[in-house]
């Protein structure tokens, strides 16, 4: 094909592409209400999106720039499965304006300010990793966020920076060839030596010729097939994170395992057949043409909607954005949760009343919870828990049982590490008070074994009983995604869930008795939270306020009841 036709092509769908983003922009009224399957999860509050960036730099360039033509994409069910449209929406997008990041980065700067620098740097390496790479390969240095550096609209890095985890940084990741793969805390690969304009992006289809040339004219990136980019260790370099660990003299000492999604997935039975997009970027139906500009249907396809676990990340997005200023508007963030509650409610989980017995006053109740992910549940970031409410209900309707009540303010009755930040809740085998709540969660220690949450202070876990996937031995697999505390011991807790038993008196009860019990979920626990308010800075007063406004309700993640009659 003649290049100057080419240019000519590339400058049409620019064109349109630039109208469409505009339309977007412009699509949403005011006062438009949204209802959705989220219910009142979040506040009713509606805002256009901000125009994706169409910032160009050495190595990286803005979303906007990649939107213009991978957009106004549908399947073979003429299901919207735009890239921009599906990304934009997600904490991916997002991992540089999420405020619980923002507050937990100024918290840690607070406590260990002789490591400031570092541990900016260090976090902006994922949630910043354009500008924080670009600055530290060009200018030598560290990144800065706050003040005057990347969330500063005058820094000449802040667009690239709040871009997040965009188009142009998972798509020049380079592929490990080493026997080991070893790109773990950020250190993906990047080549540095290609010049602009003739930049590589990598996908997993052959593009021909023509629609790759139009591709470079337009963009400046050349495309070509990686079929790395489908695979886990692509997701692994930020999704394993090891963080120091600070004494009391504000020393390192050692190191602490954060985040070890990728092996607790090689660790389990999904190792052999899924791949962390399988789950997370789900399959549109049937194929797909990649670009505005033209070519053939693709397939299989994955959607850019990165679905995961942070929702209380999603909702202070959908109701604060447009203060925060995200490239999102309401209804993409309305749709992000819904996306995620239905991966939540529908492939991560389950708990089924088992066996019933009613005898000499007591009622017992065996309770199977079954974990769906190819990981423990919950993981990632350590704020996260899942827990059992379960409650009883006699002949006559009265309560007369509740064990895992969340309160209004986020916390869960009877759990001790929410009432007292020095104590916590142990794994139970056997629960029979309502005081007693089963949590699958982490608790950290400091290196004086004091109950921490910050990851800095962190020497090491003195609970992790969370779900563990199917295949996953816990007698064998590295201390560094072990179990710890009384889970370890616990026969019923075993790769792909645990089973737990309740004996309740029920003496003084009358029949039939009515048993409820829920799998609940929260992204971001009570704890973790209010621990903030320890220290005041811009980000985490922020962040509170908006912590302390949610409707927190929980995740149904799974439920299930039953009667007895005597």
């Amino acid at each position: 094909m003649n290049k100057s036709l080419i240019i000519a092509i590339t400058c049409v769908f620019l064109s349109v592409g630039c109208n469409q983003q505009s339309q977007k922009i412009d699509a949403i009224d005011d006062k438009t209400p949204i209802v959705t399957i989220t219910g009142e999860r979040i506040e009713n509050k509606t805002y256009r999106a901000l125009p994706l960036p169409l910032d160009r730099g050495r190595f990286f360039a803005g979303s906007g720039v990649c939107s213009v033509c991978h957009t106004r994409l549908t399947d073979q069910n003429g299901v919207d499965v735009s890239i921009d449209n599906d990304w934009r929406g997600s904490m991916m997008a997002n991992s540089a304006r999420d405020p619980y990041w923002q507050a937990s980065v100024r918290n840690e700067t607070i406590l260990f300010e002789k490591y400031s620098d570092f541990i900016v740097d260090k976090c902006a390496t994922c949630h910043m990793p354009m500008a924080q790479f670009t600055l530290s390969k060009i200018e030598e240095r560290n990144s800065q966020v706050f003040e005057n550096g990347f969330t500063n609209i005058e820094n000449p890095y802040h667009n690239l920076a709040m871009d997040g985890v965009s188009c142009t940084l998972c798509h020049q990741i380079e592929t490990d060839e080493s026997e080991e793969f070893n790109n773990f805390n950020g250190r993906f690969s990047i080549n540095t030596r290609l010049q602009e304009g003739e930049r590589i992006n990598y996908g997993q289809f052959f593009i021909a010729d023509d629609q790759s040339m139009i591709m470079q004219q337009a963009s400046g990136f050349i495309p070509r097939m990686g079929k790395h980019t489908v695979q886990s260790e692509f997701c692994a370099s930020c999704h394993i994170l090891y963080t120091p660990t600070i004494d009391d003299h504000n020393e390192i000492v050692g190191e602490f395992p954060e985040q070890m999604v990728y092996f607790e997935w090689k660790s389990s039975d999904y190792y052999k057949d899924r791949t962390c997009q399988s789950c997370h970027m789900p399959l549109a139906q049937g194929g797909v043409v990649l670009s505005v500009t033209g070519g053939e249907e693709r397939e299989p396809f994955f959607i850019h909607s990165f679905s995961g676990g942070n929702i209380q990340g999603l909702e202070i997005m959908a109701t604060y954005g447009n203060e925060i200023g995200t490239t999102a508007s309401s209804q993409d963030f309305q749709t992000a949760l819904e996306k995620a509650l239905i991966q939540l409610k529908e492939q991560t989980g389950n708990v089924i009343l088992r066996k019933m017995e009613s005898e000499k006053g007591w009622l017992n109740i065996n309770v199977q919870i079954e974990n769906f992910a190819g990981h423990k549940l919950p993981t990632s970031f350590p704020s996260r828990r899942v827990w059992l409410h379960l409650w009883i209900l006699d002949g006559q309707g009265e309560l007369i049982f509740e064990s895992g009540k969340l309160n209004p303010d986020g916390s869960i009755e009877g759990n001790d590490n929410d009432i007292n930040p020095d104590e916590y809740e142990p794994h139970y085998q056997v629960i029979n008070t309502p005081l007693q709540v089963q949590i699958y969660e982490t608790i950290l220690v400091d290196t004086n074994n004091k109950i921490t949450t910050s990851l800095l202070r962190t020497k090491d876990y003195i609970k992790d009983n969370r779900l563990l996937p199917r295949g996953f031995d816990k007698t064998i697999v590295h201390k560094d995604i072990a179990v710890h505390g009384e889970a370890l011991n616990d026969k019923n807790f075993t790769g792909g869930g645990d089973q737990i038993e309740y004996r309740i008196n029920i003496e003084e009860a009358m029949p039939p008795f009515v048993v409820h019990v829920e799998l609940l979920y929260q992204s971001i626990g009570y704890r973790w939270a209010m621990n903030l308010r320890e220290n005041s800075a811009d980000e985490i007063d922020r962040f509170v306020q908006y912590y302390i406004k949610l409707n927190h309700l929980p995740v149904i993640i799974s439920q299930d009841q039953i009667e007895i009659s005597q």
